[in-house]
């Protein structure tokens, strides 16, 4: 099961009406009940550790479950779980999984980065004769890799015709560094900068328009992307972002003052508390299980430094949402308890684009495009290749 990091309090949400129609900012705005959508064109701690351990994984052999619960600290590890599960993996039975489109061409890659560390991304990209309409680029979340999961909807992408390009980021999936850890976000964001400018310089994308997507911690990442570069980018996609730390939940100042000295001191230390919220964030049981295969994930306790870079990144990101210059769409759980779906309609009111949608999906929990019924993942998927649809220019 993968780990995922808590923002804001899932005791109080925002009630969902029937149907209503509202004026906002001057633009018709429709809220409808499922799923939402707007269209514009007490004290738990704020970031804890959510963890399900590495317990043994059904349907695997006792030799695979001893591979997977080794220390994955080094890229190296993680490599070598991932080769042994990957006979497994294909055997899954998941509806991202199933019936993937044929006829495409995928090719991973391991390249150095200015800072000497070597970065894992991949491609998805349409058979050799096909042009694509526009290129999408891939954040992933705190718990997640640009692998697994994401191979199934990259493939969905790609059958309506999009490129569609992902890496892992330092500390994670199959990329160098210490797993989980984050010494810098606005580092990890310039790596993620860096990455991709160099992705978008081949010559099957140049000429392209870009699209970032980021889910999670990733949608995190697009944001701050985004922020750095505002005009390189032709619309930012969200998938339950961790964009902002509701004031009622945030720890108070002393504390995250005496968090933020101790990260200097002990940085890499596991320390946060433990709190598993795994059923949460699958809503169907069997696709939660099908998780414990994504074997590369991070799913230890957080790392104090980690955490602290976490909230610093929200704190930056919330000062900057009325810079969000560039179309938005962004889409949500209603019933999300790991990232707050309030914090997205937040987001949403703040951006200064007015190219902007969110859409909410009742019921659903935190992990839409992964661990909901096959029908509204369906949809979900078919709701980003649709937005992209919309802003791809017409040659």
């Amino acid at each position: 099961m993968a780990t995922y990091v808590a923002i804001g309090s899932h005791h109080h949400r925002l009630s969902l009406h029937r149907r209503r129609t509202i004026q906002h900012a001057g633009a018709h705005t429709t809220v409808s009940h499922a799923p939402e959508v707007l269209h514009q064109r007490r004290s738990t701690p704020a970031v804890v550790r959510i963890r399900a351990a590495r317990r043994a994984i059904d349907g695997v052999s006792d030799e695979l479950n001893a591979v997977a619960s080794q220390s994955l600290d080094t890229a190296a590890a993680r490599r070598r779980v991932r080769a042994a599960f990957l006979d497994s993996q294909r055997r899954l039975d998941h509806f991202l999984f199933k019936m993937a489109p044929s006829e495409i061409q995928i090719k991973e890659f391991y390249e150095t980065n200015s800072k000497g560390r070597e970065i894992f991304w991949k491609y998805w990209l349409p058979k050799p004769d096909v042009l694509p309409k526009a290129s999408l680029f891939f954040c992933h979340g705190y718990g997640d890799t640009c692998t697994f999961f994401f191979e199934g909807i990259a493939k969905r992408i790609v059958a309506a015709g999009y490129g569609v390009y992902a890496m892992d980021f330092p500390g994670f999936g199959l990329s160098e560094g210490l797993h989980g850890y984050i010494h810098s976000f606005d580092e990890l964001v310039d790596d993620v900068i860096e990455q991709y400018a160099r992705i978008r310089e081949r010559t099957e994308v140049r000429g392209l328009q870009h699209f970032i997507l980021g889910q999670s911690m990733g949608g995190a990442v697009a944001l701050k992307v985004h922020l750095k570069q505002p005009k390189e980018w032709d619309g930012v996609l969200l998938v339950a972002p961790m964009c902002k730390i509701a004031e009622d939940v945030t720890p108070p100042a002393a504390i995250l003052k005496a968090f933020s000295l101790l990260s200097y001191i002990l940085p890499e230390a596991k320390l946060f508390p433990q709190q598993d919220l795994g059923d949460l964030a699958f809503r169907d049981p069997e696709k939660r299980k099908v998780a414990e295969y994504n074997v590369t994930s991070y799913a230890d306790q957080m790392r104090l430094r980690t955490a602290v870079e976490l909230i610093k990144a929200t704190r930056d990101i919330e000062m900057q949402l009325e810079k969000i210059s560039c179309p938005l769409l962004i889409l949500h759980g209603a019933a999300d308890k790991v990232t707050d779906p309030n914090v997205s309609r937040y987001l949403f009111n703040k951006a200064s684009t007015k190219d902007k949608t969110l859409r909410l999906y009742e019921g659903g929990y935190h992990s839409i495009l992964e661990g909901e019924p096959d029908e509204r993942i369906s949809s979900v998927i078919q709701d980003i290749i649709s937005w992209l649809d919309s802003h791809v220019s017409v040659l």
